[in-house]
């Protein structure tokens, strides 16, 4: 391999993995919105609904309603339409990959 095209696959690898990092750190920061409710990584204290570890579509299917106005909320189908449905499957997979 030349070495010119050398440089250029080690700057590609290295720009993929500076996305998905990036990828990974925006869902965080989606995440942490729930926080003041849920608690950090979704470990909620008591009488709040912890979301760590529980299954993705569970989460998912939840917020969905919501976000729909399926599921009936004081708080949360505001906070759930500012979401994509992509989003929101972001975040229920982070969730359900938390330890409880």
């Amino acid at each position: 391999m030349k070495p010119i095209a050398k440089i250029l696959a080690v700057g590609l690898l290295g720009a993929s993995a500076l996305a998905a990092h990036a990828q990974v750190n925006q869902v965080r920061v989606w995440a942490a919105a729930c926080a003041n409710c849920h608690g950090t990584e979704g470990r909620a204290q008591p009488g709040m609904d912890a979301l760590a570890g529980k299954d993705k579509s569970e989460i998912e299917q939840k917020m969905l309603d919501f976000k729909n106005g399926r599921r009936p909320a004081t708080i949360m189908h505001q906070i759930a339409k500012g979401y994509s449905d992509e989003q929101i499957a972001a975040i229920a997979a982070y969730f359900a990959a938390q330890k409880k």
